[in-house]
């Protein structure tokens, strides 16, 4: 468990908690159309089961590929959202990507930004990539704010396909871990 002081009373704390079984029904409540707006769309039930197991099986894995969670206010223990990181490469240089989506109620109190933090310091104890990045739609305000609030460096606009076979434009968002070399 990771927590992350707020600033304010109004920007509450929160705790990552790995992925579980349990953690289908946010996986739904997550996949609303306001929600997936940006990233082609809510998927279908059975796009869902499989993205429930792949986080799953992040959350299980020690090796520092990766891991998924769930988002939890402190002190009044609600689940606002997830948030994850994976091993992957880009232009030809491994690094984490990550990614998050908090539940509309939860929207616009910094929620976000805290937990995005606080995966940065997961991923940097995972230590096996130097550098974290997250590609937000370049029409995704909300989330290139986070980018932004989180610390990460904008490196540029992209021609990125997600999901497979949708192309979009997003921005390249860059976090140095501060790992003083690829293992």
């Amino acid at each position: 468990m990771t927590e992350q002081p707020g600033k304010s009373a109004a920007t509450p704390s929160v705790r990552l908690e790995a992925w579980s079984e349990e953690d289908s029904g946010l996986l739904r409540a997550l996949n609303a159309p306001e929600l997936m707006e940006h990233l082609g769309g809510p998927e279908t039930e059975e796009q869902l089961e499989r993205r429930h197991r792949r986080y799953v099986d992040l959350s299980a894995d020690t090796s520092g590929k990766g891991r998924m969670f769930r988002v939890v206010l402190v002190p009044d223990e609600r689940v606002a959202g997830s948030i994850g990181f994976w091993a992957t490469t880009w232009n030809g240089e491994p690094v984490y990507e990550t990614g998050w989506a908090v539940l509309p109620g939860f929207q616009g109190r910094g929620v976000a930004t805290l937990a995005t933090r606080a995966v940065a310091e997961q991923a940097q104890a995972a230590g096996l990539h130097r550098h974290l990045h997250a590609f937000p739609s370049v029409g995704n305000a909300a989330s290139n704010a986070v980018c932004r609030k989180a610390g990460f460096d904008l490196l540029g606009e992209q021609d990125f396909e997600y999901p497979p076979g949708r192309p979009m434009r997003c921005n390249d968002w860059r976090l140095d871990l501060g790992a003083t070399e690829d293992r």
